[in-house]
């Protein structure tokens, strides 16, 4: 059986589409465009190339891009400053301060200091709160790309064993959170871990996140089941993911490829973010109006 690729390429394109024709909306209704602001803290290039290309991503659908840029010596002070002066600008309705941040810059607290309302990363405690607890919310960007990912394909979560590898608070926990609120059960593995190739074998769900070239190989995967590769590692021979992909796809039903997968997904579900943040704050400021 030879599983279906899929193609976060083309699903990103689709999202980014739907948001662009939401934004033309949203613009011709309140007069302005959702405004999204990324912080960039020091020269590092990685961070830099990608931040440049959410600011791009956002001008092409239509929106606002706001760009502030600290070099490495920047204060904890100065970041905050930064911080508490775009959750107070009604222009801006998203916020990202771009990780990780250079020296003994703290992410965990500044990353706290942003309006949850703008946490468009959903990485506040806030965010991360009402997501545990299954309230409305604004959703970590990679997770939810992955569901987009596993709709695509008609997976059906309700009831399906899920098994995620990787706890991180980035992506593993609250990937787990996701599927648990599709009603899925769900298991979550990581280093400690007894037997991880018998449990992963008992997923309909299988999803890799932790980083280790190739560490998923055919004999973790259960026939049929949807493969989700969120790891990525650059090796002398390229770009490889967490999952052994050629032998995988051989017993798989689905499998997101290394790159092309999961990797634009992320961008495309920050423009969503950064929209429906905008969409509630409008809404609220016209609702207090009335």
């Amino acid at each position: 059986m030879a599983a279906t690729i899929i193609d976060g390429k083309a699903v990103a394109a689709q999202v980014r589409a739907e948001v662009a024709a939401d934004v033309a909306a949203f613009t011709a209704r309140h007069g302005e465009r959702p405004g999204l602001a990324t912080i960039l803290v020091g020269d590092d290039p990685g961070s830099a190339v990608y931040v440049a290309g959410k600011q791009r991503a956002s001008a092409e659908v239509g929106m606002a891009a706001v760009s502030e840029t600290l070099p490495a010596t920047a204060s904890h002070d100065d970041v905050a400053a930064v911080i508490q002066r775009l959750n107070a600008d009604p222009h801006v309705h998203g916020i990202l301060l771009q990780l990780p941040l250079p020296g003994d810059l703290s992410e965990t607290a500044l990353t706290g200091l942003i309006d949850p309302a703008k946490d468009v990363d959903g990485l506040t405690p806030v965010s991360a709160g009402r997501l545990a607890l299954g309230r409305p919310g604004l959703r970590p960007c990679t997770p939810l790309g992955v569901l987009r990912l596993l709709a695509s394909v008609e997976a059906q979560l309700s009831g399906a064993e899920a098994v995620v590898i990787g706890r991180s608070n980035l992506f593993g926990k609250p990937m787990a959170q996701l599927l648990l609120a599709a009603n899925a059960t769900v298991t979550v593995c990581h280093s400690r871990t007894t037997d991880l190739p018998g449990v992963c074998a008992r997923a309909d769900v299988l999803i890799a996140a932790v980083g280790r070239p190739r560490l998923v190989t055919r004999e973790f995967v259960k026939p049929g089941a949807v493969v989700i590769d969120v790891g990525i590692t650059r090796l002398e021979s390229g770009l490889v993911g967490d999952v052994d992909f050629e032998p995988v796809a051989e017993v798989a039903r689905a499998i997101t490829p290394v790159p092309g997968g999961v990797g634009p997904m992320t961008i495309a579900m920050l423009l969503r973010n950064t929209l429906d943040a905008a969409d509630a704050q409008v809404g609220s400021v016209s609702q207090d109006d009335e």
